[in-house]
């Protein structure tokens, strides 16, 4: 590293980071994950459009926009964060050098690490792990533990933990610009996009597309958790439904009628993503991780 790049902000948070942060590497093959809905708007145009003209992946100090909450401004929530985690390195830098945010995918979730975020998400590069930090749980809880790829103890802690499947993610900010064309190795779509303007839009993007097995869920088995999010979600994601389910496109286009709370569709969404999400992802696929880890703890005792 240069003397230059060793003074960058990436550099001096990275390193922040690493003094904190205990335990073995990341464990060889897993990815960082950023889950998103794509066939949300940003700007007034597209956010699939928009990345194909920008060719890279923008923080929210950059786009205004969030699937979690908006607070990404000088003095907001989002900027105090980054502050405490990263030792004050972006405090004075531009937007555009601020990291962006995904998942680390400890679970090899087909659809991807942190779907309480959208049901797609980008697959990055081995590369983008090298230089992404880490905290469990997500930093908007002020979390005291934290990870880089050469020290990272949170596999064992998220694994261990108890928190539901949409909140048990390890957070990960990934430092330097998100380049479609160069640390992308996939984006996975939910098959509810096929044949739509979110597939064609999708195929002008410099990276694969991929599919995984689709979130669905039908009213029946929604009227079953009022508890989980509140009853209003569950009637209203009832009233959105088509032919008595719910995909992310269904949803999609409700928001796009206006005529709902986007704040209470992102409930009907949380409600989508906990319960209809495709086999081998969520709980069951988490229950496996932390019997496996207990095993090899087993083994070797």
């Amino acid at each position: 590293m240069s003397a230059d790049t060793s003074r960058s902000p990436q550099a001096r948070a990275l390193r922040h980071v690493a003094d904190r942060s205990t335990g073995g590497p990341v464990p060889a093959g897993l990815r960082v994950t950023m889950n998103f809905h794509p066939d949300r708007w940003t700007g007034g145009v597209p956010i699939l459009r928009r990345l194909a003209q920008d060719g890279v992946y923008a923080s929210q100090f950059v786009t205004g926009t969030s699937n979690g909450g908006l607070t990404a401004h000088p003095g907001g929530d989002r900027w105090r964060w980054e502050s405490r985690i990263f030792g004050g390195a972006y405090d004075q830098a531009p937007a555009h050098e601020r990291p962006v945010y995904g998942a680390l995918d400890h679970l090899r979730e087909p659809v991807g690490a942190a779907p309480r975020f959208g049901s797609s998400h980008f697959r990055l590069t081995a590369e983008a792990v090298a230089r992404s930090t880490f905290c469990y749980p997500d930093s908007f809880t002020e979390p005291t533990d934290f990870g880089v790829a050469t020290r990272c103890a949170l596999v064992e802690l998220a694994v261990a933990g108890e928190l539901d499947a949409l909140d048990g993610y390890i957070e990960a900010q990934v430092h330097g610009p998100v380049r479609l064309d160069r640390d992308v190795e996939a984006l996975v779509l939910d098959p509810s996009y096929r044949g739509t303007d979110v597939e064609a839009a999708a195929a002008r993007l410099p990276c694969p597309v991929e599919w995984h097995g689709g979130f669905r869920l039908g009213v029946d088995e929604l009227r079953r958790y009022p508890d989980f999010r509140g009853r209003e979600y569950v009637e209203l994601g009832v009233a959105v439904a088509l032919d008595g389910r719910l995909d992310p496109r269904v949803i999609g286009e409700a928001v796009r009628t206006g005529r709902h709370d986007p704040q209470a569709l992102k409930k009907v969404w949380h409600y989508l993503a906990r319960f209809g999400a495709p086999l081998g992802s969520g709980e069951a696929a988490r229950d496996r991780t932390r019997d496996g880890t207990r095993d090899r703890a087993a083994a070797v005792s």
